[in-house]
């Protein structure tokens, strides 16, 4: 029956385009306004046995026959019992054209725009959910069909994203080319560092061997010295004794008085003991000074400090370059992505202010949040790439930031979205203590774009 509507819709639509081709006119008046009527009466027809609300891919189950066949297999109902605003079938397909089933389902089709379901209880209800209006069949709602309009403005849209796409992409090649060059350098200069490393090693080795033998001469001059200073002493010690017999008031010197006071002055025909020769002084009562003085021992003490401040200095060069190498494998360790992409990111930061405060994300080291006052708090230290097995490098997990004071520490998922240029997009703290950025960047972009649902009637 069904099919024989169909053909004879075709019919009459071809029959009423010859006759429009022809001339109108040339039909008798009668003729003229049968022809009409029928095509009154058939458009009614065509209307009235319309099976709405389902879309293309379920019209099989509602080919007119006698009797339908709930789409469960719970039932068998007369077929002109569908869409007659009574509900039959306990899965609600008898009736996807009107509101009598509470777990039916109409189908908008939407043409020029995004098709989909509604409730069937929203049919013919005075509101229009459906942008083309076909859900308010039979109801007074005024609705226009719009679906051509915000078809268009997703067309607008996605034909934007598609653009962003493609600009992303390039520049995501241009990232890939640098990231592979930027590795490739920083592998240089690894090695450059583990060279500087071994002769700095070989150079500290020398200057410790240097050290030790100036160490050990300044010990030995030091030794042949004390040795030699014990006979010294112990002629310091007789002189000293003799002053302090001579000197009787104690001043710590001789006075001619004192002299001619306890010894004999001898006179001979070359020299006379005159007063500045009498006036004596105790220079013999501090042991040890002539060692201190020997030139020697100062040679040797000095060649001493010079090797220690020499090693000293090739010390933290070693130490310093040590750390650069540490440093520079523990980034080389780091993924960065299969074409190292994202190695561009390593050393760079990126800001954006949320009322006040200023967030602060460094890729692959760590987050923080600032306010206005200048305290700054850690939101995270870089984990790990957290993202869907079919693209692990769309999130990353900044983890074991500063303590919160419901327990535990702070951690932020970072969400990379596809884009023209690389910013932080947005910030929020949807629990405590957890954030969540949008992170937007070239290398984010996936050749396949994920449309929205868009469906091809667009």
């Amino acid at each position: 029956m069904l099919e024989e509507y169909h053909e004879f819709e075709t019919r009459l639509s071809g029959f009423f385009a010859q006759q429009m081709r022809k001339s109108f006119t040339v039909l008798p008046s009668d003729m003229r306004f049968h022809i009409i009527i029928a095509a009154v009466f058939w458009c009614g027809y065509v209307d009235s046995r319309k099976i709405r609300g389902i879309s293309s891919s379920y019209k099989r189950f509602y080919r007119e026959r006698k009797s339908f066949l709930c789409i469960d297999g719970s039932k068998i109902i007369p077929f002109e019992q569908v869409n007659d605003d009574y509900c039959d079938c306990e899965d609600g397909s008898d009736e996807p054209g009107t509101s009598a089933c509470p777990r039916g389902r109409f189908y908008c089709t939407n043409l020029g725009f995004r098709p989909h379901y509604i409730p069937s209880s929203r049919v013919n209800d005075g509101i229009c959910d459906c942008c083309d209006a076909s859900d308010e069949y039979n109801s007074h709602a005024q609705c226009q069909n719009s679906c051509w309009n915000l078809g268009q403005r997703e067309r607008e849209y996605v034909e934007g994203q598609m653009r962003t796409l493609d600009e992303g992409l390039r520049l995501k090649q241009q990232l890939i080319e640098e990231g592979v060059l930027l590795w490739r350098e920083k592998q240089a200069q690894l090695r450059e560092l583990q060279q500087v490393a071994e002769d700095l090693q070989i150079k500290l080795e020398e200057h410790r061997r240097r050290k030790h033998e100036a160490d050990r001469l300044k010990e030995e001059i030091l030794k042949d010295l004390e040795a030699g200073d014990n006979g010294i002493q112990h002629q310091n010690s007789t002189i000293s004794s003799i002053f302090q017999l001579l000197d009787s008031n104690k001043d710590g010197s001789i006075t001619v008085d004192e002299v001619q006071e306890k010894v004999a002055l001898i006179r001979d025909e070359e020299r006379v003991l005159s007063v500045d020769e009498a006036v004596i002084k105790d220079t013999h009562g501090a042991p040890g000074r002539l060692v201190s003085e020997d030139p020697h021992l100062k040679a040797a003490d000095g060649a001493a400090e010079w090797e220690a401040t020499s090693l000293k200095k090739v010390e933290e060069s070693y130490d310093t370059v040590n750390m650069e190498i540490s440093d520079l494998q523990k980034k080389l360790a780091i993924d960065y992505g299969t074409d190292w992409e994202f190695l561009f990111l390593n050393s760079q930061c990126y800001q954006l202010k949320v009322y006040e405060y200023t967030y602060t994300l460094c890729p692959f080291n760590q987050i923080t949040q600032k306010n206005t006052a200048g305290t700054e708090v850690l939101l995270g230290k870089w984990g790990m790439w957290a993202g869907t097995p079919k693209n692990q490098y769309s999130q990353m997990v900044y983890e074991n930031g500063e303590p919160c004071w419901q327990g535990g520490s702070r951690s932020t998922t970072v969400t990379l979205t596809c884009g023209a240029e690389t910013a932080l997009r947005s910030v929020k703290e949807p629990s405590k203590c957890q954030y969540i950025m949008d992170f937007q960047t070239p290398v984010a972009c996936q050749p396949v774009l994920q449309q929205r649902g868009v469906h091809s009637e667009l």
